[in-house]
């Protein structure tokens, strides 16, 4: 029996450090070292709607980049207008596509006459395009969702329309540019996005505007598991399995051997010292499906002593305000108590339900095992 006891503390001990190591939304190491959590199909995505300027280079025979360093600044000023749709694969890598305005001034481009039109950019294009995005911010340094400001260089490929240029019906163009992201919550944000694109008018566009995060929009950090602590739990099951193997190899009888001595019944525990636990997940009051045998045995405690039991509900100090930790302390406690009535049939007056946020911390060595519902035997 002690044997079996013994296995049982031990796998008791791999599931508490199996449920500390739980997901978290920073890292302790570079983004690009860093396991995630895959998400839904339906998180991570974002749209994003922006204006602002742009200008048109267009010198017959020039390259982009020579155009570039000669630009005429009476074609600057043309108005630019986006809309995208994107979504990030992992915390550093992501696409988007994205269709862009672009107006001409007639007469300073092409050279001809405004044919009496109330507007100085005639001709309308637009410009659809796929881009890679790399967040450079998240892959270089620690991961962390709620980082204010993120670099993203990005580069793509896509058509642009025309109406009357020589190369009327379309033409590929070659996308790229540096996207300035300023997180603001989880849901919305503000970015900037310095874009060129070499077509045969190249052009290079300066924008800002709004994102909206649609879904869940942070990644979960996994943390990797002590396989030297597993490792030496295994060992430790596996001596305690030769052990077992061992004795029951030995004789049922030994008629030489001395009467084996009786040995005293185990001591029963006092009331008072009966003490059970539920462990939930970060932000969570729902009770896993492991936990219910805590829940169980306390329900079994009342039935057999008739005594009162105390629910306490925890939350970890290192997530969370204190305010939002005292409601979700509460929340939990209050889910165990409900269990206990509805599932196990207790009395609702042998239940005493406390909350104490994180103003308390049961199990300071371990602030994962904080998030904790403790139920003891209601002294007199």
């Amino acid at each position: 029996m002690k044997i079996k006891i013994s296995l049982v503390s031990l796998l008791l001990a791999f599931t508490l450090v199996s449920f500390a190591q739980e997901a978290r939304t920073t890292s302790d190491v570079a983004g690009v070292r860093t396991s995630f959590k895959p998400n839904k199909t339906w998180d991570n995505w974002f749209i994003q709607l922006g204006g602002g300027v742009q200008t048109v280079l267009n010198e017959p025979g020039k390259s982009f980049v020579q155009q570039f360093g000669n630009i005429d600044t009476d074609l600057l000023g043309y108005p630019a207008l986006n809309l995208s749709l994107g979504r990030w694969w992992s915390p550093y890598w992501g696409f988007r596509i994205k269709a862009q305005d672009i107006g001409i001034f007639e007469d300073e481009v092409v050279g001809e006459p405004l044919l009496g039109s109330p507007w100085p950019f005639q001709y309308k294009n637009l410009n659809v395009h796929l881009d890679a995005m790399w967040n450079m911010t998240q892959y270089f340094c620690k991961y962390n969702a709620k980082r204010v400001f993120s670099f993203i260089p990005y580069a793509g490929f896509g058509w642009i329309t025309s109406e009357k240029f020589t190369f009327d019906g379309g033409t590929m163009s070659i996308n790229f540019g540096l996207l300035f992201d300023f997180r603001l919550s989880n849901h919305f944000g503000l970015h900037i996005d310095l874009a060129g694109a070499t077509t045969p008018l190249n052009h290079l566009a300066a924008t800002a505007g709004f994102t909206f995060n649609l879904g869940k929009s942070y990644f979960e950090v996994v943390q990797p598991m002590d396989f030297a602590l597993i490792d030496d739990l295994n060992s430790k099951i596996n001596g305690l399995r030769a052990e077992n193997e061992l004795l029951s190899k030995r004789p049922i009888s030994c008629p030489t051997c001395p009467p084996a001595v009786q040995a005293p019944p185990a001591p029963q525990p006092e009331a008072s010292d009966f003490r059970g636990i539920v462990l939930f997940r970060i932000g969570s009051a729902v009770i896993d499906r492991n936990q219910q045998i805590q829940i169980y045995n306390t329900a079994q405690f009342v039935q057999n002593s008739g005594e009162k039991i105390k629910v306490v509900g925890f939350a970890d100090k290192q997530t969370g305000s204190a305010a939002y930790n005292l409601r979700l302390s509460e929340r939990r406690a209050k889910a165990v108590a409900q269990e206990l009535t509805s599932r196990f049939g207790i009395p609702s007056d042998k239940i005493i339900v406390e909350w104490k946020g994180d103003t308390e911390q049961p199990f300071p060595r371990e602030n994962a095992w904080n998030r904790v519902v403790i139920m003891s035997a209601q002294v007199k």
